[in-house]
């Protein structure tokens, strides 16, 4: 993921492309920042490809709340320039899945972890997050899963 994101760096660099090299060094910044904070007795930590997945998905969702707002405020071209970055970094994610993919991972989910009540949640959540990570927006997968197990 790392190199993925250098060698699109570089291209960017080459191809003067401004708006996406800008977004890219603000991907890179958030890894930074998220590796120092997790190093241990000074030492070097890199992060995994579901961090960095975790990070990006993070970013994606950042962005759609602040185009909503420009969009409500009025402020048309900062919405479209946080539709762009979105595109950008959306570029390094998995494709989502669709709605009833959705539903097949969150029943599967359910029958590996035995859930049988709300009380049970939490683990089929940990699970989704393990296996689709920044393929599912966790916010409406949570209510989904609640409904059934409610």
């Amino acid at each position: 993921m790392r190199n993925r994101l250098n060698a699109a760096l570089k291209t960017a660099m080459k191809e003067k492309d401004t708006e996406k090299l800008a977004t890219l060094r603000l991907i890179n910044a958030a890894i930074k920042d998220r590796e120092i904070a997790s190093r241990v007795d000074g030492e070097e930590v890199s992060l995994t490809d579901a961090e960095v997945l975790a990070i990006l998905g993070k970013m994606v969702k950042q962005r759609q709340e602040s185009a909503k707002a420009f969009e409500e405020g009025g402020r048309l071209e900062l919405a479209e320039k946080e539709r762009g970055e979105i595109s950008v970094i959306e570029e390094f994610l998995p494709r989502q899945l669709s709605e009833e993919e959705t539903k097949a991972a969150i029943a599967s989910a359910i029958d590996a972890t035995g859930a049988e009540s709300i009380r049970d949640m939490g683990k089929v959540m940990g699970a989704l997050k393990a296996k689709y990570t920044g393929q599912l927006d966790f916010g409406s997968v949570g209510l989904m899963v609640k409904e059934k197990l409610a």
